[in-house]
């Protein structure tokens, strides 16, 4: 892999605008068209257009700028690098550890790479609850179709791993249907270390894709810069201020780090991600007159179920998702009780062991049968009902973001519901023994013995293991100001040069990976801005 070309040092080279960190001291004072705060899904794709229509484009990272060259495959650097609060950010309560990426490409860099459309149900729900009438399947399915082309998404032909092959034979031998994930790559090499930073580019992620795309355009990046807070007057946004971090992300100390970075453009496009957009509203005292601002944030919340088989799984080799179930989704209605897509995630050994419970013999046990371990995830469906409204994200005292996000018993009654569903399907698949991730929880070695075990045990937060990689909403999309923060055609209710592009627009959550939710959602409204401020049509692909 050391014979590969890196696409990031070559641009550099070519002369990129690139500034930030090692890249070297960004300017005091910048002036420019279109300032973008963050550089994930909804940042790249808008970048491209923007830069694409001959507008001066700046994007704001606040991590650092890695490339193929620095993907190893290994995780002690991969988490502290790559990742918000090195892997480990965690709820209010401590009770959801969150998954979402820190570095230029946003969570696209450090994703698995599973691509769904936003499913019809959740369209058909938006429009019927939020006043989101042009937000249908038929609307938005060309702003799909180019985002699929433009990032190469297609469904995986490859035949899946023995990590996803049991996921679908067991669920076979059970009659529940299963289907093949779309991935957006390009040449795969079947490595299965996604989450770590694709080392042969062939992840097509926003950092080899849309913002070298933007970049090679004139576009300026500064990278290890943290976005603090909007300056406001009359309805408008006048200026962003931003301040350097360290690769860590604590602000930097350096004389000349200490002083603010204003950015003046003529508008604005908020894509930091959810939580950490609706953190920059919060601490920029933005308007919010109906009290919608952080609210409805939204996770997936996710409980997993460990099993052992006696053959080698070696869950962390080949491509990492490659077969689904929506069978739990669709046998109830989207209001009714909670659903949930089943999932077969990759494994590695730092994010096994922390995610695991049991400590001393139990885990030196769980841990020797690694190479013989599967798991299963189930997404819960989170947004649809009044006993699961999601959180809201608050600024703790030094202004950093925190997710205040409450497991409720609706939600937990999802979630055994879903370890009871992802271990008969281990069973069924041949495991020799099944170990819900739950403190209170043991190995089981038959299906009847771990379903009345899972019925007794205490469905309660920080006892049962639950996690996410998908944060969705805070900044919703709404028909009306009262129900959201964002308007339909994805500018700010209060603010008319504030756009917000990213997946905190989402007024619930996907029920699918939301990754080409975000690239559709935003090629559609990014088109929609570029006519706004360029008078231009331009199609992403």
């Amino acid at each position: 892999m050391s014979q590969l070309k890196d696409p990031i040092r070559e641009g550099i080279a070519r002369g990129w605008k690139v500034s930030g960190g090692p890249l070297g001291p960004t300017p005091e004072k910048i002036v420019c068209d279109v300032a973008i705060i963050g550089s994930g899904a909804g940042a790249g794709i808008t970048a491209e257009l923007l830069a694409r229509a001959g507008l001066q484009v700046v994007i704001v990272e606040e991590g650092p700028l890695k490339s193929s060259s620095d993907f190893n495959q290994k995780e002690s650097e991969a988490y502290p690098s790559l990742y918000q609060e090195s892997a480990a950010r965690k709820t209010a309560d401590k009770a959801i550890n969150i998954l979402q990426g820190r570095c230029v490409g946003g969570s696209t860099t450090v994703n698995w790479t599973s691509s769904f459309r936003t499913p019809a149900a959740t369209l058909k729900f938006w429009q019927d609850r939020f006043g989101l009438k042009d937000y249908s399947v038929d609307a938005l399915a060309p702003y799909f179709a180019q985002a699929e082309q433009r990032l190469n998404i297609s469904p995986w032909l490859a035949a899946p791993n023995e990590n996803n092959d049991l996921l679908r034979r067991g669920a076979a031998k059970l009659g529940i249907p299963a289907a093949t994930i779309s991935r957006n790559v390009k040449a795969c090499w079947n490595l299965g270390s996604c989450g770590l930073g694709c080392p042969t580019n062939a992840k097509q992620s926003m950092l080899v894709t849309t913002i070298p795309a933007a970049l090679d355009l004139g576009a300026q990046l500064l990278t290890e810069t943290r976005a603090e807070r909007f300056e406001l007057a009359n309805g408008r946004v006048t200026a962003l201020i931003c301040r350097p971090v360290a690769s860590n992300g604590a602000l930097a100390q350096s004389e000349r780090a200490l002083a603010a970075i204003k950015i003046v453009a003529k508008h604005y496009v908020l894509a930091g991600g959810a939580i950490n957009s609706p953190a920059v509203l919060l601490r920029s005292g933005a308007p919010d007159p109906h009290g919608r601002l952080g609210t409805r944030t939204f996770l997936h919340p996710v409980v997993m179920s460990s099993s052992v088989f006696a053959q080698k799984v070696e869950a962390w080799n080949g491509a990492p998702q490659t077969i689904y179930s929506d069978h739990f989704l669709e046998t109830q209605a989207i209001d009714g009780p909670i659903g949930y897509k089943l999932e077969a995630p990759p494994l590695h050994p730092v994010i096994f062991a922390s995610t695991v419970p049991g400590f001393g013999q139990s885990q030196d046990d769980l841990l020797r049968s690694f190479p013989h371990n599967h798991t299963l995830l189930a997404l819960l469906r989170d947004g649809f009902h009044e006993q699961a409204p999601g959180g809201k994200v608050k600024l703790r005292g030094d202004d950093s973001a925190v997710l205040d996000y409450p497991l409720t018993d609706y939600v937990m009654d999802g979630g055994r519901r879903a370890l009871l569903s992802m271990m008969e399907i281990q069973f069924a698949a041949g495991a020799q023994q099944v170990f819900p991730l739950h403190e209170m929880a043991q190995p089981y070695t038959s299906w009847a013995q771990a379903r009345d075990a899972v019925h007794a045990l205490p469905m309660k937060p920080l006892l049962t293991k639950v996690v996410s990689a998908h944060v969705m909403g805070g900044c919703g999309l709404a028909g009306t100001e009262q129900q959201g923060v964002t308007r339909p055609d994805g500018v700010h209710w209060q603010l008319d040069n504030l756009s917000i592009h990213d997946g905190s627009l989402f007024p619930t959550s996907i029920g699918a990976n939301p990754q080409l939710s975000v690239y559709g959602t935003v090629n559609r409204l990014a088109q929609g801005l570029v006519k706004r401020l360029a008078h231009r049509d331009i199609a992403l692909a």
